[in-house]
């Protein structure tokens, strides 16, 4: 991390005039600009606007009609934003760019409510205020295909080509067969500082998984958004379009982004979820914390599942929960937990899909687990043997985005863990999302309904 005066060094003497900013929506996508070096120097001791349509429109940019927030009724007005210079990061793939990115908050320095990276640093002030370092990682599985996004356009968004044929998980062979791609992922992503720690092919056509490099909660939610985003850019460069989608095809799996987790004693650098001692070698704040995420799962669902897709891609036998269940190193439920030893012991919540936002996804882990250590909940409910989608002994998960909004829209849980504001904001987002699909005719009920009915 280089300090201020060696950055704004670096910018002074890199070729480029302009500087990149960027914040992320409600949906975690990257809304940013360009600016001049010289504005940028305004903007890094005072802060700037910037419109506040990204958190009044969705992943369209289509207008909310159900928002308080913002909206025709403020007129749109500049929500005040602020540079974290911490997040400097050389874009290497745009000469080594200087970019950075913002945070929404007032003048005077209070969080802006909807911003999705104001609130995971609530969040991890929580914990750091209950003596718990919070380190954190993300990995990804997405899909790459053959096309820009003009001819997927004249496709009429379907049948994309998938990058590379095949079901071939962990190939070194399919891996070699775009292997200009595939190193520049890996190396690239290095020098944006975004280390990863492994990359490989998963089962599917054209799909890749990465576990990204787990550090300080924000820092790993930072790198798993400019991941993402990244990704993307680099892709297009290789005449790849990379997809994120939860669920692209019924026949294909989804694509997960599993968060990885655990909380350290900052001062002995001690990792408090071992305790060798346990069956498992679950520490009993361990087990209050995955009670906590099981007993909150139902009521903050839309934060790590938040799409209409997400929940085509959590269905029974696809890699993917479905049931409120934990077991130590079991793909088929919730909560994974893995606890072989002091400096890896973790949970994996798996729900999680690709198309979560980052910021919002680790918030609603953390917060959580922070739940059942608050309130001392006990892991009384056992382990699941075998088959986790067969377990039904402690319910089912939400089937749908609109049962699990309407779960979270009225959920005293979720209200204490986020705010009001926040879960307001949220879910009327979730809600135009689901309005949005249910007035859409789609490609199923053609093929379903057109002639027969």
């Amino acid at each position: 991390m280089k300090n201020k005066e060696e950055i704004l060094e670096y910018i002074k003497k890199h070729p480029s005039s302009k500087v990149k900013i960027a914040i992320t929506d409600i949906d975690g996508i990257l809304r940013g600009k360009v600016v001049r070096k010289d504005k940028f120097y305004n903007i890094l001791s005072g802060g700037f606007g910037f419109c506040d349509v990204v958190f009044g429109w969705d992943c369209a940019d289509v207008s909310y009609e159900n928002s308080l927030y913002t909206g025709w009724h403020t007129g749109y007005p500049d929500a005040h934003a602020v540079v974290d210079i911490n997040t400097f990061r050389k874009i290497p793939w745009e000469g080594g760019v200087p970019f950075f990115l913002a945070d929404f908050e007032s003048e005077t320095g209070e969080p802006t409510s909807v911003c999705p990276r104001k609130l995971l640093k609530k969040v991890k002030k929580d914990s750091l205020d209950m003596g718990y370092k919070a380190i954190f990682a993300q990995e990804f599985e997405w899909f790459n295909f053959e096309e820009t996004p003009d001819s997927f356009e004249q496709k009429g968004f379907i049948n994309p080509k998938p990058m590379t044929p095949g079901m071939f998980g962990y190939s070194v062979l399919r891996s070699s067969l775009k292997n200009d791609y595939f190193n520049d992922l890996f190396e690239l992503m290095e020098a944006y500082d975004v280390p990863l720690e492994g990359l490989h092919t998963e089962t599917g056509p054209g799909v890749y998984e990465a576990a990204i490099l787990y550090g300080d909660i924000i820092e790993s939610a930072d790198r798993a958004v400019l991941f993402k985003s990244g990704v993307k850019e680099i892709a297009y460069k290789h005449g790849v379009m990379a997809s994120f989608m939860a669920k692209w095809r019924m026949d294909m799996p989804g694509c997960s982004g599993h968060v990885h987790q655990s909380l350290w004693d900052g001062i002995n650098n001690e990792n408090l979820f071992y305790d060798p001692m346990n069956e498992y070698g679950m520490s009993d704040l361990m087990q209050s914390y995955v009670a906590g995420q099981l007993y909150c799962l139902p009521h903050i669902l839309p934060m790590v599942a938040p799409n209409i897709n997400s929940f085509k891609r959590l269905v029974e036998g696809a890699w993917a929960p479905t049931t409120l269940t934990w077991a130590s190193d079991n793909r088929t439920t919730a909560l994974r937990v893995l606890c072989s030893g002091s400096k890896s012991s973790r949970l994996e919540t798996r729900v999680c899909g690709s198309d979560t936002n980052p910021y919002l996804a680790m918030a609603a882990c953390l917060a959580s687990g922070l739940y059942g250590i608050r309130h001392n909940l006990k892991l009384d409910q056992p382990a699941t043997i075998g088959n986790g989608y067969k377990d039904f002994s402690n319910g089912s998960l939400p089937y749908s985005l609109e049962s699990a909004t309407n779960n979270m829209k009225v959920s005293s849980v979720a209200k204490e863990l986020f705010g009001e504001a926040f879960v307001d904001h949220f879910t009327r987002t979730r809600e135009w999302e689901i309005k949005q699909f249910a007035q859409s005719v789609t490609d199923w009920e053609y093929k379903r309904y057109f002639e027969i009915i």
